[in-house]
């Protein structure tokens, strides 16, 4: 079986190519005009396990929020794509991640139910050309597309680098875990996801 999607989406404000692939090699790649968001997207797919390219040209003369917010659209999108109907997930997963001083506990459920708690209190600074609170806005925009109960709390840290890059890497080990085929069904009662 493979799992892969190809999203391209264009809007007055960015345009988005995004490929993806579940059982990929954590090959990733992301231009997006943000090099910390890049690194952080990189760290998404390497993490995972996915195999994923993200070429996105936004209105970053006015800020980076179009730029972020859509890549989390068109990633989220990829993802529900490339999932198809769930047969055979493992739907659940939870991963708390250290990053040096930075402790982040994630738990997922690929639900089809988009749901977000963001407990990542990181102060507001700019990290290269990255706005921090963007990385929440990239997370929700994410978890609404591809229809995930997503839940990201900061336990420890004081550096914002080392919280975001946790939170990332959280998500993508629970991505990982969760999107792992362990049978043939729906993982649900109710025979839908």
């Amino acid at each position: 079986m493979t799992r892969e999607a190809a999203v391209e989406r264009t809007t007055r404000e960015t345009s988005a190519k995004i490929a993806l692939r579940v059982e990929g090699a954590g090959q990733a790649s992301a231009t997006t005009g943000l090099p910390f968001f890049d690194h952080m997207l990189e760290q998404l797919g390497k993490h995972a396990g996915f195999d994923l390219s993200v070429t996105i040209e936004g209105d970053l003369a006015v800020d980076g929020h179009h730029t972020v917010e859509d890549t989390g659209i068109a990633i989220g999108q990829a993802l529900a794509q490339a999932l198809g109907d769930k047969a055979g997930i493992r739907r659940f997963a939870s991963a708390i991640v250290p990053l040096d001083e930075a402790l982040v506990e994630v738990a997922l459920d690929i639900s089809g139910r988009p749901f977000l708690v963001w407990e990542v209190p990181v102060p507001a600074e700019t990290i290269g050309e990255f706005d921090t609170g963007l990385a929440e806005d990239f997370v929700r925009a994410f978890v609404q597309s591809a229809g995930l109960t997503l839940h990201v709390r900061l336990i420890s840290g004081r550096s914002p680098h080392h919280a975001l890059e946790a939170a990332f890497k959280g998500l993508a080990n629970t991505l990982r875990d969760a999107c792992a085929v362990v049978g043939a069904s729906i993982p649900s009662t109710k025979g839908t996801l």
